[in-house]
């Protein structure tokens, strides 16, 4: 209920009001059933942006540290994301990867929206990275489309590191459902599910005009932040 409330009684209305977002492509996310909508994630904003403008509800999977956080601001935001329907998932561990999958199918499986970013993360710097195959595992498993989604200009907005968000314009793009029917019994197969995946990223490429790096977006943060760690600057003299 507080999602709906949030929806069309508070969030919902202030988000358009605000940052009045074009909305390209909605007619492509269907009416009714179960489907996965995959995006690329730019901004903390898109967690709300998305949700706002859509007539269903949708579920995404977000990660465990915004359920976790301390202080205030840490029990105001746990408290947003779970009355608001969102399903925590730990990143960490060998069996992170497996346990989102079985949430993401628990939501399917009940005929709704399930949104998730391929990327694993948010981009760092406004880049769109290699996706991860979980996505491709839940729709070959679940059988359902994939539509794909792109947020444009919510990284100028909200980079990562900034709290409050700049009041400018963004667009919201949905393209054409994706069926990989074709691949029906294939979930096990590695060399499927990549190109599922690939498939994916592609259309969300197509549609947000970013540049592409074929790398994890993960591994080339850890490999930046070690090279800053490992960086020596020279002492100045007086």
């Amino acid at each position: 209920m507080f999602y709906y409330v949030l929806k069309y009684v508070i969030l919902g209305p202030l988000l358009r009001l605000l940052f009045r977002p074009r909305i390209e492509g909605l007619e492509h996310v269907p009416a009714d059933g179960a489907a996965i909508v995959a995006g690329n994630h730019l901004s903390f904003s898109d967690h709300f942006l998305m949700p706002a403008i859509l007539k269903r509800r949708i579920t995404f999977l977000a990660k465990a540290e915004y359920f976790t956080g301390p202080g205030l601001k840490g029990r105001l935001t746990a408290a947003f994301f779970r009355s608001a329907g969102q399903i925590p998932v730990d990143r960490s561990g060998k069996e992170a990867g497996q346990a989102a999958i079985r949430e993401g199918l628990g939501v399917l499986g009940k005929g709704e929206l399930l949104g998730i970013y391929p990327e694993g993360t948010r981009s760092h710097d406004g880049r769109l990275y290699k996706g991860k195959v979980g996505v491709a595992v839940m729709a070959l498993t679940a059988r359902v489309p994939v539509v794909p989604c792109a947020m444009v200009g919510t990284f100028e907005i909200q980079p990562p590191g900034q709290v409050l968000p700049k009041i400018k314009r963004v667009t919201i793009r949905f393209g054409e459902p994706l069926d990989f029917s074709r691949y029906e019994g294939m979930e096990h197969e590695k060399a499927v599910l990549r190109a599922v995946t690939d498939e994916i990223m592609y259309e969300i490429l197509a549609l947000s005009g970013q540049q592409y790096v074929d790398e994890y977006a993960v591994k080339v943060k850890a490999a930046q932040a070690d090279g800053s760690k490992g960086r020596r600057f020279p002492r100045l003299r007086r």
